[in-house]
């Protein structure tokens, strides 16, 4: 009798649990997702990262081809107002593909703008690589001097909480965003530490891949322990929130060696890095831009590579899977409130919703990056 009583209760503790977050588009768009986030949370990590792997040996990345025309995002040919870009504008990137789509690796305006009229974000799209050319790749540009990062903590990842930044995003904070995007692995698996709020939520890890953020909206990526500590950075400002995730692909302007190899600690306990899917990372360039790439059909290896096309002298790989790799850029007059309705997606095929930021039911950490008040008005804008 009292093992037929825990049974009852175990199962049904599964089952109450496993409905809810069916029903929980925090866990993500699709049923998949929300069975996989069940899973990680409730002991069977393993068993989903076993499932995942055998569904990709199965149905691997589509050799050759070309991308359908719903998969391009739509460019714009619109040039600034006035006024003059404070970094340098990127080079065309180059396509590893024999034969370049229209409007391939060309750099096109996103998002709002400064007061003065200058882009703060350019968008392009590329091939991953020159076997899987019915993919494309999102790419974003960021202007640093235009452009203040924030870090967005959630109650799911990294957890506990309340944060001062988190979701949704609020209409004050709303009237000035430019653009936001997915962070990294659920902490269990990135195999690194995280700080916000003048708090160490999680123990940092020496020489992991790091995106930090400094109190005057200064963004960087590097590696922990060799790029920077927590001391200020070189204008004296003090560091406002560390996000690791796994080890950096690039380094010193190249691919990290080994990128190719099956290693579940570096490259992460979830598909690891040589199969072709949905993944995202964040670079910095020697200028000090930041660059944003995502897609479908990439390995760990062409997601580095992308990143080095982009100019990424040090880049971290984040988030990876169809739910979870997402870039926004978000338009309307500067000083005006929105919402997602005035989001649109790097890529078509990114199934994150543009307002997902600005539900209060979104629970996992993401960056955000809004027009610094220089750049606010034309009166004050250089």
């Amino acid at each position: 009798m009292v093992a037929a009583i825990f049974t009852l209760v175990v199962f049904s503790y599964y089952g109450v649990t496993l409905g809810f977050a069916l029903g929980n588009p925090s866990y993500g768009v699709s049923l998949q997702a929300r069975f996989a986030e069940w899973g990680r949370q409730h002991g069977i990590g393993p068993i989903v990262t076993w499932a995942e792997t055998e569904y990709n040996k199965l149905h691997p990345a589509r050799v050759g081809g070309t991308p359908s025309t719903s998969a391009l995002p739509k460019t714009s040919t619109v040039t600034p107002v006035s006024g003059t870009q404070p970094l340098p504008m990127p080079a065309p990137l180059v396509s590893p593909a024999a034969v370049p789509l229209a409007g391939e690796g060309k750099w096109s305006p996103a998002g709002r703008y400064t007061a003065n009229g200058i882009p703060a974000v350019y968008t392009t799209f590329i091939r991953p690589d020159a076997i899987h050319t019915s993919y494309v790749v999102g790419v974003a540009w960021m202007d640093t001097k235009i452009l203040s990062g924030q870090l967005y903590s959630g109650s799911q990842i990294p957890g506990g909480g309340p944060y001062t930044l988190t979701a949704p995003i609020s209409a004050t904070a709303s009237k000035t965003i430019v653009a936001a995007f997915n962070a990294g692995f659920r902490m269990q698996d990135a195999n690194g530490g995280y700080y916000t709020d003048n708090k160490l939520i999680i123990p940092l890890r020496p020489g992991a891949a790091t995106a930090i953020i400094y109190k005057d909206g200064t963004m960087n990526v590097g590696e922990w322990g060799r790029d920077f500590s927590m001391a200020p950075d070189a204008a004296g400002s003090p560091v406002a929130s560390v996000r690791q995730n796994l080890d950096l692909i690039v380094d010193g302007g190249k691919a990290v060696p080994g990128l190719g190899a099956a290693n579940a600690i570096k490259w992460g306990k979830t598909l690891g890095g040589t199969f072709n899917v949905w993944r995202s990372g964040l670079g910095i360039t020697a200028d000090g831009a930041l660059v944003y790439a995502g897609g479908d059909g990439l390995s760990i290896s062409d997601l580095a590579n992308t990143l080095v096309r982009a100019g990424a002298v040090r880049a971290m790989q984040l988030d990876i899977n169809t739910d979870w790799v997402q870039y926004t850029t978000y338009a309307g007059p500067i000083g005006t409130a929105i919402n997602g309705a005035q989001g649109t997606n790097l890529l078509p095929g990114m199934i994150g919703n543009p307002g997902r930021f600005f539900a209060n039911w979104w629970t996992r950490d993401f960056f955000v990056m809004s027009l610094k008040p220089k750049y606010q008005s034309v009166a004050t804008a250089g």
